[in-house]
């Protein structure tokens, strides 16, 4: 129930302009060390510790065993958090999310009507169509 209270608290204050990052005491062999992440993120890391049959202690030491030592564990953790979930996706999944049309997501999203004319269409940029040259070339 904690969790469910720090979430609503971190939304509010979200609201009002304050930070809506969570810090929560991990423990990393032995050692103490306190993290900030948003609320989805600390939901996904008990997702994934439920999942895996783990603590968020032990995924976070194995992150912290992983990551570069010039990146920060909380930026290790939210990219861990993104390649895990990434890795699960499967195109039944994203079908079954109602994925594949942005016309859809903006819907999702309940984007005010004033602020469609931002995503009229626009020429793509060359940077992107480039890469996905390069992508179909090594294919």
């Amino acid at each position: 129930m904690k969790d469910a209270n720090n979430n609503g608290k971190a939304v509010a204050n979200a609201k009002l302009g304050q930070s809506s990052l969570i810090s929560r005491n991990i423990t990393i062999f032995n050692r103490r060390t306190s993290i900030r992440l948003e609320p989805e993120m600390w939901e996904a890391l008990n997702h994934i510790a439920t999942r895996e049959k783990c603590t968020i202690h032990d995924l976070c030491s194995l992150i912290h065993i992983r990551k570069r030592e010039t990146t920060s564990l909380t930026a290790a953790i939210r990219v861990f958090l993104m390649l895990y979930f990434r890795s699960a996706s499967s195109e039944l999944g994203h079908d079954n999310a109602g994925h594949g049309s942005f016309t859809d997501m903006k819907a999702r999203a309940r984007i005010p009507s004033e602020l469609e004319v931002f995503f009229e269409k626009k020429p793509r940029s060359r940077r992107v169509a480039a890469e996905q040259d390069v992508r179909s070339n090594v294919a």
